[in-house]
């Protein structure tokens, strides 16, 4: 897909490098670029007027609030952001111990401290331990299915409900009870599909789901803030090298492009921003959100994308993730407790939900983090909630969702009075390009024609110079080894 003539070694001059998107993936690119003198004509185009994509820390509630990336999930060796960060010395002692490092966590999101059912009755530790271990066990049976030729279901959530319905028509307990164990295993549902960012495990397809590679190390946060991290990398750059506010509206590739201070230079790829400004370039990375380049596939790319990477981008699901913050003047949760759960005692995964979604968007939430007390006068909460109740919630005022989540937090913990807090509208997060990938299949209407399951990831990271697509910080390897390979063919 590269010519001769789109070659600088012809001119004698260094290739011309533009990276599309300044989240970490971008700016990672960028920074292995700039170290190597063989790469001095180089440009990061950012849409925005920051750099960090969804690495977004803001100073709040009296301390650092993560409005975006929160987690460094699997901090070990093999974790590239891990690295980074220790190596920026960002991370307390704790996280960069050895004991921490090797701990296996199967990937999983800890146990919460308390369980609340929405009656208002406590949920016994018991209880929740035993259905916690029958999730999770069956989540990572699924990953057992990976390079399988045939799977019993096409989906994860299929395959979990097959199961489930099989081990509770076993269970000895009464007809409340069985209830119940459901309406946890229904939360725990809730919680993987914030952790695939996906509306239901029935879009996510079972066979390649044991791609994901689950790093040990016991999940840590910045305490001075993930953004740290992009800052540091951007301070390594050259102050040139940033260009803000130029989103770009069409990658023209496969071409032979002309610029008047080059005469006699052809490139290859012509970058067009919104503003009418146009990049020449022998090379270029784009990084931008999957969602985005799903969005804009039929106009980002001229000529298109060849079918099969255009189909790998259709396939691959990315849905959409929100935060919820709540700040109390005292709080109702005890020292020591980290998350609470909500269990609706109404729901069970073996049920599909038909109710409107204006009536039960808040059942989605998976409960609430507490969050570090920076001071003793602050008490903040933050609830994590995904897929289309996600998105609906997106279109309610920040007075409705206080309103609503008060209520349910005083259902859940009866009789005790709570919310008397206030909630601040700024860090109601809204990001409606979600920040999860996983690859569809179980439900038709959501399939594709073309490569699915490991084919379909395999054809969309294929190597096809001069133009790379990467995805943020989930693929830092990913950009970092195409920045490699370009240092080979360029003979460097």
């Amino acid at each position: 897909m590269e010519s001769s003539e789109g070659r600088a070694e012809g001119s004698g001059r260094a290739p011309r490098v533009l990276v599309v998107g300044g989240g970490i993936a971008g700016l990672g690119a960028a920074q292995r670029l700039c170290r190597h003198p063989a790469f001095p004509q180089l440009r990061v185009l950012e849409a925005t007027a920051r750099a960090g994509g969804r690495i977004r820390s803001e100073r709040c509630f009296g301390g650092v609030v993560e409005l975006g990336a929160h987690w460094i999930h699997g901090p070990s060796q093999g974790n590239p952001v891990f690295q980074l960060a220790a190596k920026y010395q960002l991370l307390r002692e704790k996280d960069l111990s050895e004991e921490n490092q090797l701990t296996e966590t199967g990937g999983h999101v800890g146990l919460p401290s308390v369980s609340y059912g929405s009656s208002g009755v406590s949920v016994s530790r018991e209880l929740v331990v035993e259905m916690a271990s029958l999730f999770y066990g069956l989540i990572d049976q699924t990953r057992e299915f990976l390079h399988m030729a045939d799977a019993p279901v096409p989906s994860v959530g299929e395959y979990l409900k097959k199961e489930i319905r099989q081990r509770a028509a076993s269970w000895p307990e009464d007809e409340e009870t069985r209830k119940l164990k459901l309406a946890v295993l229904n939360s725990f549902f809730n919680v993987e599909c914030c952790v695939s960012g996906t509306h239901s495990m029935d879009l996510v397809a079972l066979v390649p789901f044991g791609e994901y590679t689950v790093l040990p190390g016991l999940d840590c946060t910045f305490p001075g803030g993930y953004q740290g991290l992009t800052n540091h990398i951007m301070a390594s750059l050259p102050e040139d090298v940033i260009v803000f506010n130029k989103p770009v509206k069409t990658v023209h590739w496969n071409g032979s492009f002309k610029e008047a201070s080059s005469l006699g230079e052809t490139f290859p790829v012509l970058v067009e921003c919104e503003d009418g400004a146009c990049f020449p370039a022998h090379h270029v990375i784009v990084t931008v959100p999957l969602g985005f380049l799903k969005e804009h596939l039929d106009t980002f790319f001229e000529p298109p994308l060849p079918t099969e990477k255009a189909e790998a981008i259709r396939k691959m699901g990315f849905g959409t993730n929100n935060k919820i913050f709540l700040e109390f003047e005292e709080p109702f949760w005890e020292p020591d407790c980290q998350y609470i759960q909500v269990v609706w005692e109404d729901t069970s995964p073996l049920e599909d939900v038909t109710s409107e979604l204006r009536h039960i968007w808040f059942k989605k939430l998976i409960g609430f983090l507490v969050l570090p007390s920076f001071d003793r006068s602050v008490h903040v909460l933050c609830g994590f909630i995904a897929g289309l109740e996600s998105e609906f919630m997106e279109s309610l005022s920040d007075e409705d969702v206080l309103l609503s989540l008060t209520q349910v937090l005083r259902r859940v913990t009866a009789p005790d009075t709570v919310c008397r807090g206030s909630h601040t509208s700024h860090v109601l997060l809204h990001h409606a390009r979600g920040s999860a990938v996983w690859l569809e299949g179980g439900r038709p209407a959501h399939r594709s024609a073309g490569p699915t399951g490991t084919a379909a990831r395999a054809l969309a990271l294929s190597p096809a110079p001069p133009l790379q697509c990467h995805g943020e910080a989930d693929h830092v390897l990913s950009s970092d080894r195409q920045c490699l390979s370009w240092l080979e063919i360029w003979g460097c």
